[in-house]
């Protein structure tokens, strides 16, 4: 194991305490409990997770660690710096993009996604949808039926590309799967239409957006909307999915490590996802992007309080482009996201005060979120052992 690292620096406050207070009736946040990471990323590899990347920041300090191996066939350390496939916190970017136009006046969030687009869903079956239905998951839209995180399916199909429409015109023929606006229901659909909307809006592709009002003024060198581009530039750990042997052999194509057979899935199309799960980025990067989200640099304070606000139904923890935790008595925004071989979340109390990127690289994709995930969420928010 690549013992982790926790090189300790005191971050200036300009960036630690935003416009926002604390959460009514939110518990006092704990120490920063530096041990409590380190063991919660220990032991890598193990049987779930070959290397992971954990950064929290704010007012006591930074803590920056690493364990496990980017690299199976080298058995090099995953870097501090490394990039990764965000997945699904791709979709703060785009809700940041789509309330940026609200902003402008270009976009109104009341108003029926079908008159931007009017010829996309099928009128007489689907209902009205607000563009604020589209961002807080409430639309009502069936999902994706592309089973990206079968194993079989994604060996098979990894550098298939699909066109946004495509997507939208697959899964539209079951129809609504509840009224817009009386349920809430997690999934990429919405955002794959926001996406679309974005581009209708601007005349422009929506990466293009997402660059010219995010990364560029924040100078997020290390974030990417990769679009056809497979790969993941610069310093990275890989994902790997692990594979059944076949007489007693590692399939063609597959690593022998130990006694697990791994196929390096690294490289792999990002069509289906796209606009809702498309990004690569660095821990570094997404904290910045945290802070000055957070902060209202990219957002005025009406359309900042989209991001804070919940819709008042059963169940219900999406707003729009972030999800609210409430974890031992502490609120914590963020968003989680999870691509073959990466599994990652980020978030931030909403002052600041207290701010989490990680990355993890499991072994098995289509799974529930690895236990290493929730161990390194807590020991974020859970203060030192008492005496």
């Amino acid at each position: 194991m690549t013992p982790a690292c926790g090189p300790e620096a005191q971050v200036g406050t300009g960036l630690e305490v935003g416009e926002l207070g604390l959460e009514v009736d939110q518990a006092p946040l704990p120490p920063l409990n530096r041990e409590a990471l380190r063991q919660a990323i220990a032991g890598l590899p193990n049987a779930e997770v070959s290397g992971a990347l954990v950064r929290v920041s704010g007012a006591d300090g930074r803590w920056l660690g690493t364990s496990g191996v980017a690299d199976v066939r080298t058995g090099a350390p995953v870097p501090a710096d490394a990039h990764f496939r965000i997945g699904s916190m791709t979709k703060t970017f785009t809700a940041t993009v789509v309330l940026q136009l609200a902003a402008e006046g270009r976009v109104d969030l009341d108003r029926p996604v079908q008159d931007y687009l009017p010829r996309l869903l099928p009128a007489g079956v689907y209902a009205p949808i607000t563009v604020r239905q589209l961002l807080n998951h409430t639309h009502g839209l069936p999902g994706v039926p592309v089973p990206q995180k079968d194993p079989e399916w994604f060996l098979e199909n990894r550098f298939r590309r699909f066109s946004p429409r495509e997507l939208v015109s697959l899964s539209l023929p079951p129809g609504p799967r509840f009224a817009p606006g009386t349920r809430q229901e997690y999934g990429n659909i919405g955002y794959i239409v926001a996406g679309l909307l974005i581009e209708q809006v601007t005349g422009r592709p929506y990466g293009d957006a997402v660059r010219e009002r995010i990364l560029r003024p924040l100078h997020l060198r290390d974030t990417f909307v990769p679009g056809n581009d497979v790969t993941i530039p610069g310093r990275h750990a890989h994902g790997y999915e692990e594979v059944a042997p076949e007489d007693g052999q590692c399939p063609e194509g597959a690593i022998p490590y130990g006694t697990r057979c791994l196929v390096d899935v690294t490289e792999a199309s990002q069509s289906v996802p796209w606009a809702a799960g498309e990004m690569i980025s660095t821990a570094e990067d997404l904290d910045r992007f945290l802070v000055a989200l957070f902060q209202g640099r990219l957002l005025p304070r009406k359309q900042l309080e989209e991001l804070f606000t919940v819709p008042a139904l059963p169940g219900a923890s999406y707003s729009a482009g972030l999800t609210r935790y409430d974890i031992h008595g502490v609120i914590f925004w963020g968003k989680s996201g999870d691509r073959h071989g990466y599994n990652n979340g980020m978030g931030a109390t909403r002052d600041l005060r207290r701010r989490l990127v990680y990355s993890v690289n499991t072994l098995h994709m289509g799974g529930d979120q690895p236990a290493i995930a929730a161990r390194i969420i807590t020991a974020a928010l859970q203060g030192p052992s008492q005496p």
